[in-house]
């Protein structure tokens, strides 16, 4: 190892559990601890992640490196070599890692801005649990460079844990059961909206009308129950007209792929008005529609819903079964497979005799069907129907396949990676609502870690460059 980078290593270590340490102090002080137990458990822990950092850091990056860090540096290099060659260790680093590097600050600001406009949320207590976290990121980082494999999963799953963990440290009843089944419910309506995105995402393609067909299903499936139509006939209209309307979104779109963005927006502004002026017809609702919804139904999407007589909500247990057949299916059927041939080179594929046509057109089906599900079950946990209901999903969707690593540009990714992307997205919601954060500024913060990762996405190489 190079002097720069030694002292570099050496430094950083240093600096990092000193500041562990003041961090343990504050903590104690703000909880009231005697000073003898805090000197102690501050010098405790300061001592132990100098070793940790020696031991799980320095020698993984240099497996010759055999000296302790407080130890001189080690011999010089032959005096043959051209000191001119060694460059400086700290920048090199930043260069070839700088998205890391501003993800890395990106955390360390969003840190700062909620401490500013969150009243009462800088405490010994939350300094603590960040250092923390920003001790697992690191320890994560290092771990990654021996993750020979795919890296998405791992990052999504370590990115979920050190989320769990700053949740749990710095929120009051994180880890209640309530807590739990509530973030799952939300995560299971996101999951299950977000497949047909997947599915459109990974053949390079978009679905702006998602939301639309989710408000329009959603109030449109009251309105049936509310006319009298026997509520399982009614679903089951509503699903096959979201299946209906991905048809419609796939044809065009495919005839018309260099506009698919904005026409699959233009057919769920035509879907949403369609069905209000229908609801509306003779009332003075204007497209919200109020009723009974059946016990079934609201079992099926409420928090306190049973499965077999277990607490478990069933739109958990509905996610978690269409989960595994999805991500089973993509990886081991021969449709999933030709997906992807398609997603990753459409030239190669057509020598193959894989329907581009077909396939375009199913994964559209399949987005207005999930949908149009979603919906049908939104009206399970609210009660009522409202077409504004599938709003907070326009973006959302994309994010959570943004975020768990499948590429926009097609070929890569795949359902398995969008889980990790709406348990990250759902975990990010709840810390920030349990910080007090106001929507404005919970926008804010999710913008602020989406636009790093697009870019990210936006400059890998695409995988048909790479065939």
């Amino acid at each position: 190892m190079k002097r720069s980078a030694f002292l570099f290593f050496k430094g950083l270590g240093l600096l990092f559990a000193v500041l562990c340490g003041i961090g343990t102090a504050v903590l104690g002080w703000f909880d009231g601890a005697d000073w003898m137990n805090i000197v102690a458990y501050s010098i405790a822990v300061t001592g132990l992640i100098l070793w940790g950092w020696y031991h799980f850091s320095v020698r993984w990056i240099n497996e010759e490196l055999k000296q302790n860090i407080f130890t001189k540096m080690p011999k010089e290099e032959e005096k043959g070599q051209d000191s001119e060659d060694e460059e400086n260790f700290f920048f090199k680093n930043i260069r070839e890692h700088k998205w890391k590097t501003i993800a890395f600050l990106g955390v360390i600001l969003i840190f700062i801005f909620v401490s500013f406009i969150a009243e009462n949320f800088f405490s010994g207590r939350t300094l603590v649990s960040f250092l923390i976290f920003l001790a697992f990121v690191i320890f994560m980082g290092v771990i990654s460079r021996f993750i020979k494999g795919t890296k998405s999963v791992f990052v999504g799953i370590s990115v979920l844990i050190g989320l769990f963990i700053i949740g749990s440290l710095t929120i009051p009843g994180f880890l209640t059961l309530m807590n739990m089944k509530s973030m799952l419910v939300f995560a299971a309506f996101l999951g299950l909206a977000t497949v047909g995105q997947t599915f459109v995402a990974m053949l390079g393609g978009l679905d702006l009308s998602i939301p639309f067909v989710i408000g329009s299903m959603n109030v449109a499936l009251m309105s049936l129950i509310s006319k009298g139509v026997p509520p399982w006939l009614a679903c089951v209209a509503i699903l096959l007209l979201g299946a209906l309307i991905g048809l419609v979104n796939g044809i065009l779109s495919f005839r018309l792929q260099g506009q698919a963005l904005i026409l699959t927006l233009g057919v769920g502004f035509f879907v949403k008005g369609g069905v209000q002026i229908l609801v509306a017809m003779g009332t003075f609702s204007a497209g919200t529609v109020f009723g009974v919804v059946p016990p079934w139904m609201t079992n099926l999407a409420s928090m306190n819903g049973k499965t077999i007589g277990l607490p478990i909500p069933p739109v958990v247990i509905i996610w978690i079964v269409a989960s595994i057949i999805i991500i089973v299916g993509l990886r081991l059927t021969k449709w999933g497979r030709h997906l992807y041939a398609l997603g990753g080179s459409r030239l190669s594929s057509s020598r193959l005799s894989i329907s581009e046509r077909g396939y375009w057109i199913g994964a559209y089906v399949i987005s207005g069907f999930f949908a149009a599900l979603t919906g049908a079950l939104l009206l399970g946990w609210s009660g009522g129907g409202f077409v504004g209901a599938g709003d907070i999903y326009l973006f959302t969707t994309i994010a959570a396949v943004v975020i768990g690593g499948t590429s926009l540009l097609g070929g890569y990714g795949g359902y398995g990676l969008s889980v990790i992307g709406v348990l990250i997205l759902q975990i990010v919601t709840t810390v920030l609502i349990g910080w007090g954060l106001s929507w404005e500024a919970q926008q804010f913060i999710l913008g602020l870690l989406i636009i790093p990762m697009v870019a990210l996405y936006a400059r890998s190489p695409h995988i048909r460059s790479q065939i």
